[in-house]
């Protein structure tokens, strides 16, 4: 028993550490962003940025994403095991948040948490190894790296992301049989989809999905799931704002970066919080994603571009129900996390 405490204790300050070394590179990033697509056109293809500052700016905020993923898995191992962890973490996170193998599978930040534990552990064990002192001296920078990048590459491309993709393919299948099926019923199943993983393989193929009805000028789905985008990273700022006793200040600041990047569809806002407290975060956001997607259903809203957020109102047909819905599903969000997160002084207890 006091071996599984440990276990989870560690976890728990590996993970609070990604997360206070990523949230950086979040803010950097949804700030650019959101200060750059709310200058955008809504087109066809999404957001469409023509000033040249503003595309550099947006430049600036993709590679805040880009990096925000590896730094979560990095740390997550360095606080483990070390340095020595920290590199192979940083290239396996970076390969779980992108597509790899014949498949194209990305796992996002979920994948990310696990190849971070996963590397923490290896390298731990590698540390165990007896080896010659001439060896030992080239172990951390060479040896235990190359080893760790490429046994734990190889198990996550062959072993867990065949799987993954033949899963999401399911899924796309799945959701077109649902497609004649209740309103009310699909839009619960894409807003929870959209919310369940932030940008990972069940929300990107809720996307596809989404894109490949709109192509046959099908546009309620879409109107549901850049609903259900937004409705993530908007609920945990306001509950940053009315429950200060349940976040740090740390998490307070992130809230109003959150804020900006629900405004712009922007649902990895919501990811820092999840991978905190991820057994209360992700069933608040999926249920009040799964709520907005169903509202906005049922009412007929239409999403004429895939982007998400209150910035694409222009383009969105059913405009007062579309908000009403991301209104409505961050509310219930809110309400969730209000009643399930305790707070702080509660937790030091």
């Amino acid at each position: 028993m006091k071996k599984s405490n440990k276990f989870f204790k560690d976890l728990q300050k590996a993970f609070n550490t990604g997360v206070s070394f990523m949230l950086p590179a979040v803010v950097v990033g949804g700030i650019f962003l959101a200060i750059s697509l709310a200058t955008g056109e809504a087109t066809e293809s999404g957001l469409e940025v023509t000033n040249p500052f503003m595309k550099n700016l947006n430049d600036l905020g993709d590679a805040g994403f880009a990096m925000m993923i590896p730094l979560l898995s990095g740390y997550i191992a360095n606080t483990l095991a070390g340095k020595p962890a920290l590199a192979p973490a940083m290239v396996l996170g970076y390969i779980a948040n992108n597509p790899i193998g014949e498949g194209e599978v990305q796992t996002g930040f979920l994948g990310a948490m696990i190849m971070g534990v996963a590397v923490g552990y290896f390298v731990r064990w590698c540390k165990t190894w007896k080896v010659p002192s001439t060896i030992r001296t080239i172990m951390p920078i060479l040896i235990v790296p190359v080893i760790t990048t490429f046994v734990l590459g190889m198990i996550y491309i062959y072993v867990i992301a065949v799987p993954i993709g033949a899963a999401m393919d399911w899924l796309v299948r799945a959701l077109g049989q649902m497609q004649g099926g209740s309103a009310i019923i699909f839009g619960l199943i894409i807003g929870a989809m959209t919310a369940v993983d932030m940008g990972g393989p069940v929300n990107k193929t809720v996307t596809a999905f989404t894109l490949a009805l709109m192509a046959e000028g099908v546009y309620a789905p879409n109107g549901a799931h850049r609903i259900a985008v937004a409705i993530p990273p908007l609920a945990l700022a306001i509950s940053t704002f009315i429950d200060r006793k349940k976040y740090t200040s740390e998490d307070k600041d992130l809230g109003i970066s959150a804020f900006f990047m629900g405004l712009i569809g922007i649902t990895e806002g919501a990811i820092p919080f999840a991978v905190k407290d991820i057994k209360r975060v992700l069933p608040a956001i999926i249920i009040g994603s799964a709520v907005g997607g169903a509202i906005g259903m049922a009412n007929g809203v239409e999403a004429l571009v895939p982007h998400g957020g209150l910035i694409i109102l222009p383009v969105v047909n059913g405009k007062l129900w579309y908000f009403l819905s991301m209104l409505i599903g961050t509310l219930v969000s809110v309400a969730i996390l209000h009643f399930t997160k305790p707070n702080l002084e509660n937790i030091e207890k």
